[in-house]
């Protein structure tokens, strides 16, 4: 009788350690989102992929992400009816154990697997997640996975109807007569203007690509006592007296710091390549990620950073480009190699799209809203974002001392005139602000608002 009691116990024992072992929560912190983050930004990179393409890739894995979390988490409201033509999400099987960070995560890695070239990149990362996920606790895991992939057909069914795919298919932008002050292809490689019809992809929050239409930039002309004139010898001016002092000039390290440019091509004798780099929109994502960190912010409240940031980024995209392609204007090089030296090469190569408003001042003004709205007006960091593409760390006391640097950043390296740069940045302001009276993410600031 005492040996079957003591097998029954055991027998008991076991079972419990067993079920145990598979209610084991899943550990799933921020660290694991910012992994998410880093591994799509370098396949981006990998893959060249142009600054306003960027933007999209960033949004729509980090809304959907962010939907799921808002679903389990009462501090969050959903963006369904806030943002154009989003429906609520399918709602969670209440009988199943879901993981909603793992879903989410999920939910993240599908869609930008979708959105990127190099799948086999993310695949490699998103099922080492997997592995862990699923030895761990695999009946959550399997619940959070089929929640996770239900979410990302919705938002990816949304996501293709933004335009996107129209696009692709339209005319290039070519010029075929050079009227005076019109873009121009630049140097080295002369490539075509890219992205010409971007304001065409459907916005986020913002009315439409028009909404934040800036005022005209200056007149152009070539007299010496024009505004616009003024301009471009400013760029001429300022280039000349920063590269007189090498490359130890701050002028120099700031646009280095900021250059941002998804494609600079090198030509060595005949053999023309790429340089990759960060693109404008994927360092203010990083610069959330630092900011994050620094804040100890858990998976949900980094989840809601990153995607109000990536919002106001891939809108502040689209108003731009719209601009740039309404004006049309000609770049600082075109016009100084012709009229004043034609010798001079700007301190960063001039990117393949028209002149006027910058995208750096347009992207960084949002941005900077967007994340001063989230960790206040002083916040002070460390930006090592560009610390893997060679370039040193630069410390900020606020997100709008970086984003002035940034735009500032585009006269030392002599691809913009001024008006681009101050206009753009009110531009990127306005949107933000926009953003933030037009959006209600949390509870907090709907209590406000009522």
């Amino acid at each position: 009788m005492k040996k079957t009691i003591s097998l029954i116990f055991a027998i008991a024992l076991l079972t419990s350690c067993g079920r145990n072992k598979m209610e084991e929560p899943l550990a799933i912190g921020p660290d694991e989102f910012h992994a998410s983050i880093k591994k799509v930004t370098e396949i981006m990179i990998h893959d060249i992929f142009s600054p306003p393409v960027a933007s999209r890739v960033f949004a729509y894995p980090n809304i959907a992400a962010y939907e799921i979390v808002a679903v389990n988490n009462d501090d969050y409201l959903s963006l369904s009816g806030q943002v154009h033509g989003l429906s609520p999400i399918p709602q969670p099987d209440s009988t199943k154990a879901i993981n909603y960070q793992a879903a989410a995560l999920v939910a993240h890695l599908e869609l930008s697997k979708k959105l990127i070239f190099s799948e086999n990149k993310l695949e490699s990362f998103r099922d080492s997640l997997y592995q862990k996920w699923s030895t761990s606790n695999p009946e959550t895991f399997e619940a959070s996975k089929e929640y996770g992939l239900k979410v990302a057909k919705h938002i990816g069914d949304w996501m293709n109807k933004d335009n996107y795919n129209q696009t692709r298919t339209m005319p290039k932008f070519t010029v075929d007569t050079y009227e005076p002050g019109r873009w121009q292809p630049t140097p080295p490689a002369y490539m075509d203007g890219i992205e010409p019809h971007w304001d065409k992809i459907r916005p986020f929050v913002i009315d439409s690509a028009n909404q934040f239409r800036p005022q005209p930039h200056p007149t152009f002309s070539l007299e010496k006592d024009s505004p616009f004139y003024k301009e471009l010898k400013e760029v001429y001016d300022i280039s000349n007296e920063i590269t007189q002092k090498g490359d130890t000039s701050e002028e120099v390290k700031i646009a280095q710091f900021w250059d941002c440019n998804p494609y600079v091509s090198v030509t060595r004798g005949h053999l023309m390549f790429a340089t990759k780099k960060i693109s404008p929109g994927a360092h203010w994502i990083g610069i959330a990620q630092v900011a994050s960190r620094k804040a100890n912010l858990d998976f949900d409240t980094t989840v809601y950073a990153l995607t109000k940031t990536s919002m106001a980024i891939a809108d502040a995209f689209i108003s731009c480009w719209a601009e740039k392609y309404r004006s049309n204007l000609i770049r600082p090089e075109t016009l100084i190699n012709q009229h004043i030296d034609e010798d001079w090469l700007p301190v960063l190569q001039t990117p393949p799209f028209p002149e006027y408003t910058s995208g750096h001042s347009v992207v960084s003004g949002a941005a900077a809203i967007a994340l001063t709205d989230i960790f206040g007006d002083n916040f002070a960091f460390d930006d090592d974002v560009e610390v893997p593409y060679g370039l040193p760390i630069r410390s900020f006391n606020s997100f709008n001392e970086a984003a002035q640097e940034a735009a500032l950043s585009r006269i030392y390296g002599g691809i913009h005139y001024r008006s681009a740069i101050e206009v753009g940045i009110k531009q990127g302001r306005d949107l933000g602000t926009y953003h933030l009276n037009k959006l209600k993410m949390t509870k907090a600031k709907e209590l406000a608002s009522n």
